[in-house]
């Protein structure tokens, strides 16, 4: 008896078994690349965020340790107007125009002016508090950041998912901050402000937890590779009004 000859037809569908051969090894290619530009993007960031706050901690201590600058600062308030319409300018163009930040080199050139004229604001703040005050004030926000920065990357809490609460503390210290701007011309009201301060710390803190989770992009929500100015502006802000409502807590007028 012969055997029957197994027909093969050259038309028929190729099985699941052999459509999706490869496609386990694809996809972890994928994910590799992926964790790359994430790592890639990280280190961008962290690189241009180290350089800003160095350019700021030291015009914060030139403003605040030699005498002669901070006298001639403190005299020309005029300077601190025209550095404020230049963070504002930087600002809206940085936050409002994608295809602008997005475009070498006019976002690296805003964000040089964006952070030196912010450097500026916080030094001639700085310059009217105690020197003592302003030295404990970065020393604690770095250690907050710090504390931050360990947290996001090793806690499984999703801050992302926490917006609602964000935004609650934001509209609490907008209120207080309306609330401050009437009282204060019938009398300067200590715990009032005290509270403002308070609030504004804890709400930046939590935005620095926020803007780090979105950076690592290992919670719902991330923010795009591509957006490394961006995640290096949002930030640098959250240190800098974390510093600033630091030293409204801490800090003590100069004698």
């Amino acid at each position: 008896m012969k055997k029957g000859k197994q027909v093969s037809n050259d038309n028929e569908p190729p099985t699941y078994q052999e459509a999706t051969a490869g496609y386990g090894e694809m996809e972890a290619q994928f994910a590799w690349d992926d964790k790359n530009i994430r790592r890639t993007f990280i280190r961008k960031v962290y690189a241009i965020l180290m350089l800003q706050l160095s350019v700021t901690v030291g015009i914060v201590a030139l403003f605040t340790f030699c005498a002669p600058v901070r006298f001639y600062i403190q005299t020309h308030p005029s300077l601190y107007m025209a550095s404020y319409i230049m963070f504002f300018a930087t600002y809206i163009a940085l936050s409002c125009c994608g295809e602008l930040r997005r475009q070498f080199p006019w976002n690296v050139m805003l964000l040089v002016c964006f952070t030196l004229s912010m450097a500026f604001m916080m030094g001639f703040v700085s310059s009217f508090y105690n020197t003592k005050s302003v030295m404990l004030c970065l020393g604690i926000t770095a250690l907050v950041c710090l504390s931050v920065s360990v947290f996001s990357f090793q806690s499984r809490i999703d801050v992302t998912s926490c917006q609602g609460v964000l935004f609650s503390l934001t509209m609490t210290l907008f209120l207080c901050a309306i609330t401050i701007s009437i009282v204060v011309p019938f009398g300067y009201v200590p715990w009032l402000h005290a509270t403002y301060a308070v609030i504004g710390a804890i709400l930046f803190t939590l935005f620095l937890a926020f803007d780090t989770q979105m950076l690592l992009g290992n919670k719902r929500y991330a923010i795009s590779p591509e957006e490394y100015i961006f995640a290096t502006l949002s930030l640098y802000l959250d240190i800098i009004y974390l510093f600033s409502f630091l030293l409204q807590i801490l800090g003590g007028g100069r004698e």
